[in-house]
């Protein structure tokens, strides 16, 4: 189960590092935090024993947002 679990958070971080071509700024973070929140989400379900798909959709979710909303934050203090 974990040997999976980790094979799938790196095809995420695969997928996540080459996909960033082209993308604006707002759309890299946003991806990024996704990436990196759906990895954190399913390592703290897999050590908790919890649904590691459900750990990975929400932690993704929740880093998607964050990710978005720090590019927003650095728009509008014109970083």
């Amino acid at each position: 189960m974990i040997k999976s679990t980790l094979k799938t958070i790196a095809l995420f971080g695969l997928i996540a590092l080459t996909s960033c071509s082209g993308m604006d700024d707002t759309q890299q973070r946003t991806l990024s935090g996704g990436a990196a929140g759906a990895a954190i989400g399913a390592v703290g379900t897999v050590m908790t024993g919890g649904c590691v798909a459900c750990g990975a959709a929400i932690g993704g979710a929740v880093g998607a947002a964050g990710g978005y909303v720090y590019d927003q934050v650095e728009k509008d203090h014109g970083h």
